[in-house]
């Protein structure tokens, strides 16, 4: 077995979380490996944030798009008064450079706690081992799927009648009834006088198809009077919301590690704010585990994994009551359970509180996930 030379921290995935890590590592002054299997290939989906999740050290060049209060439509439009941020994707990856990184191209075959192992037989070896690689999109693993389309800023003007942005838009006018999975539109723009129309699973185990959110797609586009040619770019998405184990010793990160919202699939915003803390614990000769995963984190989890549970039961009446009454919530209990990882009395407040306002069916529904 060939040996390449031990760095401080070695990588295996070069997706956001993983790129993110390695740059800042690199730009702390550690030696840094990473492992990949196309570390070139270009990332086409499209990544956003609330703005008050973005860590200070990312530039404003990497944001394409600023939507300072979105929309949600439940039962009624609402505004979410919380700034939303879309990330420029092209230039997210370019700012995050690997040019102090050691690049290795293979595919990775196991990672231990002593390196990662590729599959021509290579080991490459680190005082720290990092598992980036995300998490395989199986059929036991509950996930997020969607289909989407990408316009022009005037084509996309009748789907979101004069908002700025569809956070989520859950109305049925996607050809779908009460007893269907429920869809609903995402809708924000991406820059450039662009705008991406896409219908989305939150989250199902099964989730729904592509197939089956394009038609839905398309049946919505068409009642809102969006006139579509058919040479739209795409964006399909498919990607589990629940994280994998890792081995003893090896460092979890990104969605692989945990740092996922299992709720809403949300994950580079908290991979690029934690990513200091797990460098600074390497630089300190610290365990990063329990930097990343103190007893408030893993409360917070804890509770974000029940609010999972209520989700994957919701039928399309329970889904609108439910974020018809959470986004009726103050804004503060809203980021509590949307984001962060160190306040488990605030998301317990918010999931509590929503609990009291919430009709007697959605709550008999909460209460048969929690068994």
């Amino acid at each position: 077995m060939t040996h390449l030379p031990s760095t401080d921290l070695v990588v295996a995935g070069l997706g956001p979380a993983g790129r993110a890590l390695a740059f800042r590592a690199a730009a702390a002054g550690l030696s840094v490996t990473a492992v990949d299997v196309r570390p070139q290939r270009r990332w086409t989906a499209t990544y956003a944030a609330w703005a008050d999740e973005l860590p200070a050290w990312l530039p404003d060049e990497v944001v394409a798009a600023r939507i300072d209060r979105p929309a949600a439509w439940t039962t009624e439009p609402r505004i979410v008064d919380r700034a939303y941020r879309v990330l420029d994707t092209a230039c997210l990856q370019d700012f995050l450079t690997l040019d102090a990184v050691t690049v290795v191209t293979g595919r990775v075959r196991d990672v231990d706690a002593d390196g990662v192992v590729l599959g021509d037989g290579r080991r490459v070896t680190a005082r720290y081992v990092v598992d980036a690689r995300g998490v395989p999109a199986e059929p036991e693993r509950a996930q997020q799927t969607a289909f989407g389309l990408i316009v022009d800023d005037t084509t996309a003007a009748p789907a979101l009648d004069g908002h700025d942005a569809w956070f989520m838009d859950w109305r049925r006018d996607n050809g779908t009834g009460p007893d269907d999975v429920p869809s609903f539109l995402y809708a924000v723009p991406v820059g450039d006088g662009r705008t991406i129309l896409e219908e989305t699973c939150l989250v199902g185990r099964p989730a729904l198809g592509l197939g089956e959110l394009e038609r839905r797609l398309h049946i919505r586009l068409a009642a809102r009077g969006v006139r579509t040619t058919g040479d739209e770019q795409v964006e399909r998405v498919r990607f589990a919301v629940e994280s994998a184990p890792t081995a003893p010793g090896v460092i979890g990160f990104g969605a692989r590690g945990g740092l996922m919202h299992p709720a809403t699939g949300y994950a580079v915003a908290t991979a690029l704010s934690t990513a200091d803390a797990v460098i600074d614990a390497v630089r300190l000769g610290e365990d990063p585990q329990r930097v990343l995963w103190p007893v408030r984190a893993r409360s917070v989890a804890t509770l974000r994994q029940m609010g999972l549970r209520v989700l994957l039961r919701l039928d399309a009446r329970g889904a609108i009551e439910f974020f018809d009454a959470f986004f009726a919530l103050p804004v503060e209990q809203q980021r509590a359970y949307l984001s962060g990882r160190d306040d488990a009395t605030g998301v317990a407040a918010t999931m509590w509180r929503l609990f009291r306002v919430l009709p007697t069916g959605a709550r008999g529904t909460i209460l048969r996930s929690l068994r």
